[in-house]
């Protein structure tokens, strides 16, 4: 066996190192992106403050003291404290995790739904396709937010249920992206390929289409998850979401705005976490979308 022979078997045999596949490359143009990086870095902060929360929080977040009522922020209470007494650091800690809970289980219940029938419609045609295009549209000509409050309002005041409510009005989104990129591979050769040797609608569906569709819908999970803890937030400060005295940061802003001249950190803290957490997941859905563009890889 000559020696070009022995270096091509050697080249061809040599394994495929992770950073090389298309996940590998996507992850390492992600954390080329510094936003996308300072994104995911403030996301992981607020997970950890989330799980961590009893062991973080200073005081109890319902706990109140009348002879601490909206104490400017000092040494014993670092963020101050609201009208009721209550330490709003602590608050703010605990409110993080009906903040994240939103987000990720409304965009659950979205990708949870809107994904099949996205699939169906976009693969199918026809009048399946017609008839979930025409109710997802009726739905978006609705605009989301009065759409989550009259829901929230028809099921009652409940994080649950806000959570139930936000979920169903991103929905739509799902359905819309997921049919519209499944359309775009159904026409491919591959797919063309698999159905000549036999495969059923739904093999091809799960194994071929929907890989190719998960891209585009990591980088709206994001956006939505953002879209969806500022609906919470909403929800709350109207009273249609975290019930008191459980703390949320959007009935916390309820709580300051009729302190805003006297006590201005109780609106400041719980206002600046939510700009926080939001401007980070769509730093990282930005990043993201850059990162996972085939021309990038």
């Amino acid at each position: 066996m000559t020696e070009a022979t022995l270096q091509t078997t050697t080249i061809a045999t040599k394994p495929v190192s992770w950073l090389e596949t298309p996940a590998g490359r996507a992850l390492q143009n992600l954390f080329e992106r510094p936003s996308a990086v300072i994104g995911l870095a403030i996301i992981v902060a607020f997970i950890a403050l989330a799980l961590l929360a009893p062991f973080i929080a200073p005081y109890d977040p319902v706990a109140t003291s009348w002879s601490a009522v909206r104490k400017a922020p000092s040494a014993a209470h670092w963020f101050g404290t609201d009208d009721l007494g209550r330490d709003i650091l602590s608050r703010v800690i605990f409110g993080t995790r009906a903040s994240l809970l939103a987000g990720v289980i409304s965009v659950s219940i979205a990708i949870a739904v809107g994904v099949p029938l996205g699939l169906l419609a976009g693969y199918s045609g026809g009048f399946i396709d017609a008839l979930i295009s025409r109710i997802t549209d009726a739905m978006l000509a609705c605009p989301a937010l009065i759409l989550a409050i009259a829901l929230a309002a028809f099921l009652g005041p409940s994080l649950t249920n806000a959570m139930i409510a936000i979920g169903v009005t991103a929905t739509p989104i799902f359905i819309r992206l997921t049919r519209g990129q499944t359309i775009n591979v159904r026409v491919e050769n591959y797919i063309e390929a698999a159905e000549a040797i036999g495969n059923s609608s739904l093999r091809i569906a799960l194994r071929h289409v929907l890989p190719n569709v998960v891209p585009a819908l990591l980088v709206q999970i994001t956006l939505s998850i953002a879209a969806a803890i500022i609906a919470e937030a909403s929800l709350s400060f109207l009273g249609l979401g975290q019930q008191p005295p459980a703390p949320s940061w959007g009935s916390m802003l309820n709580a300051a705005q009729r302190f805003l001249v006297s006590a201005p950190w109780m609106a400041f803290w719980p206002g600046l976490s939510i700009f926080l957490m939001v401007m980070s997941f769509n730093l990282l859905g930005d990043g993201l979308r850059d990162a996972l563009d085939p021309r990038e890889q």
